[in-house]
């Protein structure tokens, strides 16, 4: 219903039934405070819901358009006066309806208003309100079913308030505006903080700046959010989102939009995630200006005069910048250099860019360290009060060959006849980081430990990460046991629970446990692992048989030389060595969890959201585009089976990315919504509290019966975890990126650039993306730098295709590449086929290493069919020379 302002006139001699122009008369008014006229016959025949009355023009009849009476309808007409006015209605319309016609619902907005005089007029609404008044009816209003936002002279216009109550209103709104019960958004209207199209959670931006928000209700689906509607919000910004439906399929498109069922905007941001970032320096006309490293970052920051750093940085360096002032988007953000960092080829100042960046600090508070070392470096005779002595037990840890904390230790031992006695041994953090002391407010505050290539930044003093509460061979620790009964096919049978003391045998990395579980048995504790080993591949069949998902992919792990360099990069399966310490995890995980909820104690969950449905039915359209049979995705079996099949093809293990693209990000939440992944209605974490405050927390709830696991709500506290968790993830995924680009910068200055096998993950115009399993990273070939030949890109055929060597590329595909370009201050890179072009540079590429705001695709390690090679100068022309394009019609033919 179009919004029509209509100009009011008086109609000079005109009476009650008089008609002069001989068109229909009715009476007006203005029924509610939802802005719609409502028109009535004189005789008291309403509009009725007929097609004409729904598309009445709104009628503003205090609204003065001036002559020839402005006076005529000041503080004299209000929404419930009922008034006499003359519509002219169209011939066609009266032809068409006919004399007994409704046609109150008819009007055209050409048509004029006759105002002739007022039938009846109740006394004013509101002839003299207070504050508190007018916020109590100002609610009312705002609270309206139909109440849509509105401008500050809009809402005075709908509550009939006289002139002089302005004043009074904007208090009021702004009264209510402070005390969080109304919002200003976009256009300066107005919309209550209840209101069910105003959504909150935490925002993710891609590159190319549109934005998804994660609803921190876990019963919303994710709101798509367009570029030019994201505002001044930065990336993991916790921000207020109105939302609308996104418009539905139209004809001339060939499918639905996808990836989300809503779209909104930013109106609102309730908290920012940091507010310093690090860039390089640059010189504008103005001064200085901070280009972000961060590619999500929309524009440069300004850096006003008398805003730098006590020592002034030159062109190009690496500086961190604040934040300080962003008006609007279309407007540049301003800020203060805070501290100089130093040229960006200098050593060492990667590493601490991604340290400032991510506002990582390695070193504790000094009332943190003093409460750490208060408890010295053994466990005392009084802290083994109360527990279960389990120094007896054949107890062993396995972990990575570089681990210093180590969280967990197993031990097993036959329990009669096809029954096992498993006990799961995790440290026991709670026992010295107690809630509001000074460990725990700065263990909150981390989050985690984040582990950096070149470093690990501890969410505990080393005091307790690496000597106190790590479970260290020969030496006595506390812990928190689960005690499982379990049978030879993997079916738990009961558990325990309580607090226990351990001395570790032996320390195993997993490598070294690889080599004992391939080999044969021989004392204890190797037989102990061969039958641990046993009894966890049939947990992790039935696991499987339940419904969990395999997403497994092999990791890489980078090593440098003293000097800070690529030395060499590792690969890592998911062995039977990781598969043995992984399901006993995973079995303890899900017992605790189990226990919490019987016990209905407050506690924090590792929750996995199901994919959008929107989502999957796209991946399953990709899918059957390959000819691959597909099932309903929304059932989980039929994933199951998907994931089987692919798992038999060459364009499997591309598929498989695809589908990992499509989940959603586990989180923690207050409430056990349960993990579609891994396909547990009850799952947590628990086993890793040295470097996880959520598996703190359990600790508490489990054995502490506290109501008070933390000093803040659980779900504010789940929410920050969450958030701490992608920042370090972030975090370290930059660490490895920044010596990768510095690895592969040295490969293209040494003039011989090392080639790597890689995968086709995706198509697109532009190029194609690719994952190189070596490096453990994805990347893209942009088309430009397929130089042998002019390629195209084929959305039908999923190909991309030569035309004229008829070379063809597509998903899943195996490709030998070399890096092309390399640009270290934007972190973004782009890689070529091995041997079709020269004189790589340095210079600014096309696409990025990754895309920003969401999970790097993991690496595969599933064949591909090889492509044919392109065709040699030889094959397209004897004489080696290029063959010609076909004439055009109308022109000269072109050399390719």
């Amino acid at each position: 219903m179009a919004a029509v302002r209509w100009e009011a006139r008086p109609a000079e001699g005109a009476r009650v039934g008089a008609d002069p122009a001989g068109s229909k008369t009715f009476v007006c008014y203005k029924a509610d405070s939802s802005r719609r006229s409502n028109l009535s016959l004189p005789d008291g025949r309403g509009t009725g819901p007929g097609l004409f009355s729904r598309i009445i023009p709104r009628l503003w009849p205090l609204r003065r358009s001036g002559s020839p009476a402005p006076s005529l309808f000041r503080d004299r007409s209000f929404p419930r006066d009922v008034i006499l006015a003359k519509f002219a209605i169209p011939p066609f319309l009266r032809k068409l309806l006919g004399p007994g016609c409704r046609a109150t619902g008819a009007a055209c907005p050409k048509q004029q208003l006759a105002f002739t005089e007022r039938l009846r007029t109740p006394p004013h609404p509101y002839p003299s309100l207070s504050n508190q008044s007018m916020e109590k009816h100002l609610l009312k209003h705002l609270g309206h079913k139909n109440y849509t936002p509105a401008t500050l002279s809009e809402i005075h216009e709908d509550l009939a308030l006289l002139s002089q109550d302005q004043p009074a209103l904007q208090r009021s709104l702004r009264n209510l505006e402070r005390d969080g019960i109304i919002l200003r958004i976009k256009g300066g209207r107005y919309l209550p903080t209840d209101s069910s199209r105003l959504v909150a959670g935490r925002l993710q931006l891609t590159k190319s700046g549109r934005g998804f928000l994660t609803p921190e209700d876990p019963a919303l689906p994710e709101i798509a959010i367009a570029a030019r509607e994201t505002g001044t919000a930065l990336p993991d910004d916790r921000v207020l989102v109105l939302i609308e439906e996104l418009p539905k399929k139209r004809f001339w498109q060939r499918s639905a939009p996808e990836a989300a069922t809503l779209s909104g905007s930013v109106v609102s941001i309730i908290e920012r995630r940091r507010s310093r970032f690090v860039g390089s320096c640059h010189r504008n006309g103005k001064g200085i200006e901070v280009q972000p490293d961060d590619p999500r970052f929309p524009r440069g920051i300004t850096i006003l005069p008398g805003k730098n750093a006590p020592t002034p940085p030159k062109p190009g360096d690496k500086v961190v910048v604040e934040l300080t002032r962003w008006v609007s988007r279309h407007s540049a953000p301003e800020g203060r250099i805070v501290e100089v960092l130093g040229a960006p080829s200098a050593e060492g100042i990667d590493m601490l860019g991604v340290l400032r960046q991510y506002d990582l600090q390695g070193e504790f508070p000094p009332a943190v360290i003093k409460e750490a070392r208060r408890f010295g470096r053994h466990v005392q005779p009084a802290d083994l009060t109360g527990r279960r002595d389990c120094r007896g037990q054949l107890v062993v840890t396995i972990d990575p060959d570089d681990a210093r904390d180590f969280d967990d230790a197993i031990c097993l031992e036959p329990a009669g006849a096809n029954r096992w006695k498993l006990w799961v041994h995790i440290a026991d953090v709670s026992h010295y980081v107690r809630p509001g002391s000074a460990l725990d407010v700065e263990a909150r505050r981390r989050g985690n430990s984040s582990y950096l290539v070149d470093r690990v930044i501890p969410m505990l003093p080393e005091e307790l990460s690496n000597e106190l509460c790590s479970l260290k061979p020969h030496v006595d620790r506390l812990t928190k046991c689960v005690e499982f009964l379990i049978s030879s096919d993997g079916r738990v049978l009961s558990t325990d629970f309580y607090p226990a003391v351990i001395h570790s045998k032996k320390r195993f990395t997993y490598a070294e446990a690889l080599a004992v579980l391939q080999g044969k048995p021989g004392d204890a504790t190797t037989t102990m692992l061969h039958e641990a080993s046993a009894l966890a591949q049939a947990i992790r069949k039935r696991r499987f048989a339940d419904g969990s998902l395999d997403l497994d992919f092999p990791e890489t792990k980078i090593r440098l030389d003293d000097g800070g360099k690529v030395s060499r990069i590792d690969r890592h399966d998911n062995d039977i060595s990781h598969q043995l310490i992984e399901e006993f995890m995973l079995l303890a995980n899900e017992a605790v969890a189990g226990r919490l909820m019987k016990l209905k104690r407050p506690a924090i969950y590792r929750t996995h959201e199901a994919p959008d449905p929107d989502r999957l039915k796209s991946y399953r359209e990709e899918v059957l585009g390959h000819s691959i049979p597909c099932g309903n995705l929304n059932k989980p079996e039929e994933v199951k089976r998907l994931l089987a099949r692919l798992g038999d093809l060459a364009i499997g293990a591309a598929l498989k990315i695809g589908f990992l693209r499509s989940l959603q990000r586990a989180r923690y939440t207050a409430d056990p919504v349960g993990h579609y992944g891994l396909a547990k209605k009850k799952y947590t974490h628990f086993t890793s509290p040295i470097r996880r405050y959520a598996d703190l927390v359990v600790h508490r709830s489990l054995f502490a019966n506290a109501k008070h696991v933390c000093g803040d709500p659980l779900h504010e506290v789940a929410d920050h975890l969450s958030s701490t968790e992608r920042n370090s993830a972030d975090a370290e995924r930059d660490s490895k990126d920044v010596k990768l680009h510095a690895y592969l910068l040295d490969q293209i200055r040494s003039g011989t650039p090392q080639r790597y096998e890689a995968q086709v993950t995706c198509l697109r115009d532009f190029g194609f993306s690719i994952d190189i399993a070596a490096l453990g990273m994805s990347a893209m070939v942009p088309i430009s730098l397929l130089v042998d030949d002019h390629y195209r890109h084929d959305s039908a055929a999923k190909q991309i295709a030569g035309r004229r060597g008829r070379r063809l590329i597509r998903l899943g595909d195996t490709l030998e590449v070399e890096i092309a370009k390399v640009d270290i201050t934007r972190k973004m890179i782009d890689f070529r086929l091995a041997g079709t072009g020269e004189g790589a540079s340095s210079g600014s590429p096309r696409a990025t290493s990754r895309h920003r705001g969401g999970d790097r695709a993991p690496q595969s390690n599933h064949p591909a069919a090889p492509v044919a090679a392109a065709p040699t100068a030889s094959e397209e022309d004897p004489t080696g020379r290029p063959r010609r394009r076909r004439r055009r019609r109308g022109g000269k033919a072109k050399a390719a």
